[in-house]
């Protein structure tokens, strides 16, 4: 795919007070860095500098940031189809609700006790109240702001929006409200598809936001302090509604109810969106004594994704020191699935029907995946951050998307390294047919074309024992921290050799003799059998034997390995 223009929509700023300090950052939030990290994910903090995705991106994907004074300025000036499409917008939507671009009310005071007592009564009230805000005049600014970018950039191109918590409502709003919904002057405005390729979020409460405390919910909701009605899950439905009004409620009776994670197929391919999940609690503020464990300390995890949509989980919280967007996990994520050619997904598959929550069992598999050469996991489903995958509804075949059944058991994006011209090896389907270039499978994680890109799956399969009589945890027979199977599916990518052909090997490591690092290549190479008519390849990779002794496997179950090309 061609650069595309990237335009970021930051979170939720709170009152004005928040909101003055918010506009003072040139670039709200996204050029944040960080320069700590918690060693094994959840252990002692150590030294780690990242730089800020805005950098990131500058450095490694050659985008530009044009600023001169304003961002809008330099829009309305340009000259249609002039501006470079590799270039980072973001969008002001705070600005509007700031007091510091107006004269100080207190001045109109002359006498000094009427100037402090004002200044008293607006500071109170700037702490209190976020008068400024509204999420669809928001979304109808990113909207401008949109459009706008892709009239002034040579060749018309979509953009892809990258958004931080609340700012993945905002674009919501403004893709399945704003776009359906015609101008002041009664022109329908462009559909939400045809303006935007990508929709990464960050800690975006897509479900709401839920206390355990129902009378903070029952706040919220009615009062919405600080503008934080948005988060209130019945009243998303007034801003994510095309003909209904802010305020307005889902109507009873609707089969199925209506669910904010979900984006109607007609209004945006949910296979191009990308929802990053932190879970970590413990580093955010108060509110994390009032969402729970299961939460990144504001968001619950259940809430922080779109039904049907990419996902990773990062040990992270919603933001601050140790925050989701000033994170390498974050950015790792976002640059695979905004530039990467190929998606990849591993499903279980084959898996017997039996139930054995009726007998008191519930399996549940702990997931990481790793990157050679990284020093951060892509995303990890453990029960020691509270989102184990639950492999009892894993394997209905009626079971819908959800955080503890994902569909699929994990995936990920490779990006495109270009091979140098005079090696230009095409990778082979099991049928024979010469396909696309081989690289374009191959993560640009090496310096050299010979090199394989290796990947990791870790996986830990337990089963969580409860009383048919009580209902609570068993734990007679319980040994904690063991699993029943514990492996390693190690996955290589690329070619062994300069003269060797595009492929992809696999070994489990408790298959593989010797350390990991002393294999150039893993033992057995992977068939890719293509679907007709498109750009998917399929492969299957069978469990080792001892796991297949499990009563939630059978002789049947396999990893299902589906590479899908990216237009």
């Amino acid at each position: 795919m061609d650069a595309l223009p990237i335009v970021y929509c930051r979170g939720y700023a709170g009152a004005t007070s928040n909101i003055d300090t918010t506009v003072d950052d040139p670039f709200y939030g996204f050029n944040e860095g960080a320069t700590h990290t918690r060693v094994d994910g959840d252990g002692d903090p150590r030294f780690y500098q990242f730089e800020g995705p805005l950098l990131r991106l500058m450095g490694e994907h050659d985008y530009k940031l044009l600023v001169r004074g304003s961002q809008a300025e330099l829009l309305a000036d340009a000259v249609d189809a002039t501006l470079d499409p590799k270039t980072i917008w973001v969008s002001r939507f705070y600005d509007v609700a700031a007091t510091t671009w107006a004269a100080d009310p207190a001045d109109e005071h002359e006498n000094a006790v009427e100037k402090f007592f004002d200044r008293v009564k607006h500071g109170i009230h700037d702490h209190l109240t976020a008068d400024g805000f509204d999420i669809e005049r928001a979304a109808t600014e990113l909207y401008t702001l949109i459009t706008t970018v892709i009239d002034k950039t040579e060749g018309h191109p979509k953009v892809n929006l990258v958004a931080h918590s609340m700012g993945g409502l905002v674009a919501r709003c403004m893709m399945q409200k704003i776009c359906e919904t015609p101008d002041q002057h009664g022109n329908p405005r462009r559909p939400a598809k045809d303006i935007v390729a990508r929709l990464f979020t960050y800690a975006t409460p897509h479900g709401g936001i839920n206390f355990t405390a129902g009378l903070l919910n029952w706040a919220m909701e009615t009062f919405g302090p600080d503008g934080s009605e948005v988060f209130s899950p019945p009243k998303m439905y007034g801003y994510l509604t095309k003909g209904a009004k802010f305020g307005d409620t889902p109507p009873a009776g609707l089969k199925p109810p209506w669910d904010p994670r979900v984006i109607p197929t007609d209004i945006f391919d949910t296979d191009n969106v990308f929802c990053l999940i932190g879970t970590d609690q413990q580093d955010y503020g108060v509110s994390k004594e009032l969402v729970g464990p299961q939460s990144d300390g504001l968001v619950q995890i259940q809430n922080a994704y779109v039904k049907n949509a990419h996902r990773a989980f990062v040990y992270k919280s919603h933001s601050g020191r140790y925050g989701e967007v000033n994170s390498e996990e974050g950015y790792q994520n976002l640059a695979r699935f905004l530039f990467g050619s190929w998606a990849v997904k591993v499903e279980l598959s084959g898996m017997p029907q039996t139930n054995d929550l009726e007998n008191g069992v519930a399996w549940q598999a702990d997931m990481r995946l790793a990157i050679r050469g990284l020093s951060v996991l892509m995303t990890e489903q453990t029960a020691a951050h509270y989102c184990p995958i639950q492999l009892n509804e894993a394997r209905d075949p009626d079971a819908t998307d959800s955080i503890d059944t994902p569909v699929p058991l994990v995936g990920t994006f490779l990006l495109q390294k270009e091979p140098p011209e005079d090696l230009a090896p095409t990778l082979v389907a099991a049928d024979g047919d010469a396909t696309t270039p081989a690289d374009a499978l191959a993560p640009a994680l090496s310096s050299t074309a010979d090199q394989l890109s290796r990947y990791a799956l870790s996986m830990k399969v337990y089963q969580v024992e409860t009383s048919r009589r009580t209902g609570a945890f068993d734990f007679s027979d319980h040994l904690e921290q063991v699993g029943d199977w514990n492996d390693v599916l190690i996955v290589d990518v690329g070619r062994p050799n300069p003269a060797a052909p595009f492929g992809v090997w696999t070994g489990w490591n408790t298959e593989v003799q010797g350390p990991i690092a002393e294999r150039a290549q893993m033992p057995n190479p992977l068939e890719l059998s293509k679907q007709e008519n498109t750009a998917v390849r399929v492969g299957r990779v069978p469990l080792p034997a001892r796991a297949l002794t499990l009563p939630i496997f059978d002789e049947n179950t396999t990893l299902l390995i589906t590479i899908t090309e990216r237009p």
